[in-house]
């Protein structure tokens, strides 16, 4: 079936990018942009989304899931078998560990968390924990790539990519879909994370600032004269446009006509959106900008608010280290006060905005840890040097705003936050119910590639009516 009837008002793609190839100035991108725009299934809670991915694996049992049994059997050998086929290095030797951090009751919903986040706790009354969140790999690599494109092995299309697809973008000025400092620990800064896979090339997403400390987008400001800038595209966009009458379909070509609208057009916009000294300083001081500590997420936080403000559909911040199989006494602390206050400030930002009630935040990692510790030095560390390993059968994630439901804890893991029990999530589940926010129904939101129809949730995934207020 053709793909044009996958959405309502969606219109022939290979019109409006034939349209587009044309290089007729802003026609050319409005065009494109009417192929982008289609309404939604049902009406939607959300317009926009912001994930804040912690890259590593925050440790659930020390952050949001507190577990008494896990404090009264620290130290001692597990009381449960791990399956046979367990591997892991300083397994032998593993002991249960307690929680190390700190707990105390949060905001008016009375919820237990870490005192590690006091900033966060002061805003815990506008979030939703989900503390059965569950995925299917252990090793980074496969993890991410499934929190990112539900698919742990085959390069599809990510999240964002599908959601500027079943959307389109608010603001025909700026890319739709922009990822942030993509972190670069093995496979997780891997371009597929951000990729439009088999989709239509304009859909990828767009990364600012690499891993570096720059979050410009590069050679946005061309000191060229417009009119001579307009005059090149125009001769590079004939050329392009010959070349796509001579082939069926080129989807790199296509995404590189888009590319160069957006790109000319993005002039008006990117360098005003991305000077973070248009801010006032209290606002700036509230983020953290500027701070040893919390800069690199204080400016990726406040970068996104003003992202989405302007009508960019998908914003992703991301935050590497939190990967802890070692000294996670020491670790774990150091990126709660890199965290804390810049996501704080975000939730606030944009409640006091009017954004939060129609903008999705969604935080956490690719997995959660493990209850018992791990000693790398396979006997010889000392406590406070020993971490907790990869685990993916239930960890804690949470939203915020977008239509869930502000102040509930929903589903729970077993006695040692090991396995979710109850009001298990599946990372299925997760993008079933962000896309049903956004008001698109996943199993209806598909295109076809290779004959058959993909989607995000591939075969599964239910929405999580639970949460959703």
């Amino acid at each position: 079936m053709d793909n044009r009837h996958r959405l309502p008002q969606f219109t022939s793609r290979r019109e409006m990018l034939r349209t587009a190839a044309l290089g007729f100035g802003s026609l050319a991108f409005s065009a494109l942009q009417a192929e982008q725009t289609r309404g939604t299934h049902h009406a939607p809670k959300a317009k926009r989304m912001i994930f804040l991915f912690m890259q590593g694996g925050p440790s659930q049992m020390d952050l949001f899931d507190f577990k008494p049994q896990l404090k009264e059997f620290h130290g001692k050998p597990l009381p449960f078998k791990l399956p046979s086929s367990y591997q892991a290095p300083g397994i032998d030797a593993t002991k249960i560990m307690g929680p190390i951090s700190p707990f105390t009751n949060a905001g008016k919903s009375g919820l237990y968390m870490s005192e590690w986040l006091p900033e966060l706790g002061k805003v815990i009354d506008d979030i939703c924990v989900l503390r059965a969140v569950h995925a299917d790999a252990e090793a980074h690599a496969p993890a991410v790539r499934q929190m990112h494109t539900g698919h742990p092995v085959q390069v599809r299309p990510s999240m964002g990519s599908w959601i500027l697809y079943g959307l389109g973008s608010e603001n025909q000025n700026m890319p739709g879909y922009i990822t942030l400092r993509q972190a670069t620990t093995g496979d997780s800064g891997s371009p597929a994370n951000f990729s439009s896979a088999f989709l239509p090339a304009a859909y990828q997403g767009t990364l600012v600032g690499g891993s570096g400390k720059d979050l410009q987008i590069r050679y946005a400001d061309n000191p060229a004269p417009q009119a001579l800038q307009r005059k090149q595209i125009d001769f590079l966009q004939a050329l392009n446009r010959e070349y796509l009458e001579r082939t069926s379909a080129d989807s790199a070509m296509e995404g590189m006509i888009a590319a160069h609208e957006l790109a000319f057009r993005m002039q008006a916009d990117a360098p005003k959106l991305m000077d973070l000294s248009l801010e006032s300083q209290a606002t700036r001081d509230m983020y953290g900008v500027g701070e040893k500590e919390t800069d690199n997420v204080a400016q990726q936080c406040l970068l996104a608010r003003r992202l989405i403000e302007s009508g960019v559909r998908f914003v992703q911040v991301n935050d590497g280290g939190w990967d802890h199989h070692g000294s996670i006494r020491k670790g774990l602390p150091e990126k709660c006060r890199n965290m804390d206050k810049p996501v704080a400030a975000l939730i606030r930002d944009l409640k006091q905005r009017g954004l939060l009630e129609d903008t999705l935040v969604l935080w956490g990692g690719e997995f959660g840890r493990t209850p018992f510790d791990q000693d790398l030095s396979l006997g010889t560390a000392a406590e406070e040097t020993r971490g907790r390993e990869h685990n993916p059968n239930g960890f804690t994630m949470w939203m915020a705003g977008g239509g869930v439901t502000p102040g509930l804890v929903y589903g729970a893991t077993d006695d040692f936050a090991y396995h979710a029990v109850d009001g298990k999530v599946h990372i299925h589940d997760l993008h079933a119910t962000i896309l049903h926010l956004l008001g698109i129904d996943h199993e209806r939101l598909t295109y076809r590639y290779a004959g058959r129809d993909f989607r995000l949730t591939d075969i599964y995934g239910r929405v999580v009516k639970e949460i959703v207020s």
